[in-house]
């Protein structure tokens, strides 16, 4: 298979009727490194919206038991870009992941946006950094794809198409970003759990990478000094230049999803998707956000 081959089949089929079937071609196959950065910068981001990080650090979960968090919310996201939205284990993934939501009051806003940062970072991240731009069938199959999830989810008004979702994430964030103490906690931990995947004397070197792709909204929220405009460029040069280098290497054989990814650590002997994910008590443990008027409390599963 040569290097664009996937793409020319991606682009024989349906971005619409075909959307599973072309989201994870990307995701496993095209860009599955870039896909783990970017969707765990889509989580990331959603810590500086102060009501939201506020109650992540108020369950602990990505404060005290942040690997296991991160463990939870790769294996059943990424269970259902394996097996689909209508097979046994997606639908068990949907079912946990919908038990925990219900256990909070979850904003319909709140929801959209956190639907819409799955959509629009892995576009940016990739347009910016991977070894090719995502093509119109890849956008509009990845936004089907979420758009299907939001409801089997319970969202309502999910927005349309890629273009609505990228307006709402960005006129979200410019209404809701802002400080919190408790929100930093969480933003804390989860730079901290990051820098703990690789040794130790690295730790001060990745924390500063990181914070050097950090867009300035970002930044500005949590309060974070913003790298030296050379450190930014060069370590930004870096992932660049790891996506060209990329281009020049065979196309991946086999799939790779997210649960083989090293990353994932908490469960070496396996783990039924069932067991994923937290048991909340309503009210105090579980959910990231609190929800206003109700109307998400009745996902479809």
């Amino acid at each position: 298979m040569k290097r664009f081959e996937r793409l020319a089949e991606i682009r024989r089929l349906d971005p619409v009727a075909d959307a599973l079937e072309i989201y994870r071609t990307s995701v496993a196959y095209e860009f599955p490194w870039d896909y783990t950065r970017a969707l765990e910068l889509a989580l990331y981001r959603t810590y500086a919206v102060p009501a939201i990080g506020r109650l992540l650090a108020r369950t602990a979960e990505l404060t005290e038991r942040t690997q296991k968090r991160y463990d939870d919310t790769v294996l059943l996201l990424d269970t259902i870009v394996e097996h689909g939205f209508a097979a046994e284990q997606g639908r068990t993934a949907i079912r946990r992941i919908n038990r925990m939501h219900r256990s909070y009051d979850i904003s319909d806003d709140d929801m959209r946006y956190v639907l819409s940062t799955f959509v629009v970072m892995p576009r940016r991240w990739i347009d910016a950094y991977g070894w090719r731009r995502l093509s119109r069938h890849e956008i509009v199959a990845t936004t089907e794809y979420y758009r299907t999830l939001g409801r089997h989810m319970g969202i309502p008004d999910i927005p349309r198409t890629y273009e609505e979702f990228e307006a709402l994430l960005d006129s979200y964030e410019e209404a809701h970003f802002g400080w919190d103490e408790e929100a930093r906690q969480v933003s804390d931990a989860t730079l901290d759990l990051m820098a703990s995947w690789y040794p130790r004397p690295l730790a001060p070197l990745l924390r500063t990478a990181t914070l050097a792709l950090l867009d300035e909204p970002l930044l500005r929220a949590f309060r974070y000094p913003r790298p030296g405009a050379a450190t930014s460029a060069l370590v930004r040069r870096a992932v660049r230049t790891r996506g060209r280098l990329v281009r020049l290497l065979p196309p991946r054989r086999g799939p790779h999803f997210a649960r083989q990814n090293w990353e994932v650590k908490g469960y070496p002997n396996g783990y039924r998707v069932a067991d994923l994910g937290t048991r909340p008590v309503p009210g105090l443990r579980g959910c990231p956000v609190r929800h206003q008027d109700g109307s998400a409390a009745g996902p479809v599963e």
